[in-house]
């Protein structure tokens, strides 16, 4: 693996890791009516968008996959780029 293969893995991880963290407070602003959790919740989950749009830029799915683990967090998760990403990459 190059060291720019180890820079784009740990950003598409924390990129989602950040649009959790953002999803996590949009549902705590909804419950509270905060205005400061709702900005803060579509800042973070704008950052991870783009965090993860960065990583997977030059990414290989066959290559830089997770395979299953990778679909199923997508699925999870409600990505469906996560999700894709892990049907195309192989499975081993």
């Amino acid at each position: 693996m190059s060291s720019n293969d180890q820079s784009q893995n740990p950003s598409l991880v924390s990129g989602h890791a950040q649009y959790v963290k953002g999803a996590a407070e949009s549902a705590i602003g909804a419950a509270t009516g905060s205005p400061a959790w709702n900005d803060s919740a579509a800042t973070d989950k704008q950052s991870g968008i783009d965090a993860m749009k960065a990583a997977s830029q030059n990414r290989d799915a066959n290559r830089d996959g997770y395979g299953k683990a990778e679909e199923v967090a997508g699925k999870m998760a409600g990505c469906e780029g996560m999700e894709r990403e892990g049907k195309e990459s192989k499975t081993e």
